[in-house]
């Protein structure tokens, strides 16, 4: 019983982190797609390699662990592909011109 209950404190607190995770993936989405809309008002592409470097340096440098600096760089190399994806779907949204009746 004694584990029971130490291994659900320890799944609950991972829920609440996990909520926590999807509202700053979602704050972190809101400014790729207005970054993809300032990039393609100006003409610049979405794949930015020497911003994606940059942040995996800040990321080494933030990183305490347990997680391993390879493990963190996986995690956002997912990260940014999505970003970039909303970043170029907001951008080719933002070419539509609204459709008359």
């Amino acid at each position: 019983m004694e584990f029971e209950k130490k291994i659900e404190k320890h799944r609950k607190a991972i829920d609440t982190i996990d909520r926590q995770l999807v509202e700053l993936f979602n704050r972190r989405a809101e400014q790729a797609i207005a970054i993809g809309k300032m990039k393609k008002e100006r003409g610049i592409p979405v794949y930015d390699p020497v911003r994606e470097n940059e942040i995996f340096r800040n990321l080494r440098e933030a990183n305490k662990g347990p997680l391993t600096p390879d493990a963190m760089q996986r995690l956002f190399e997912r990260i940014i592909d999505e970003s970039r994806r909303i970043e170029r779907d907001s951008a080719e949204s933002h070419d539509e011109e609204p459709r008359g009746l």
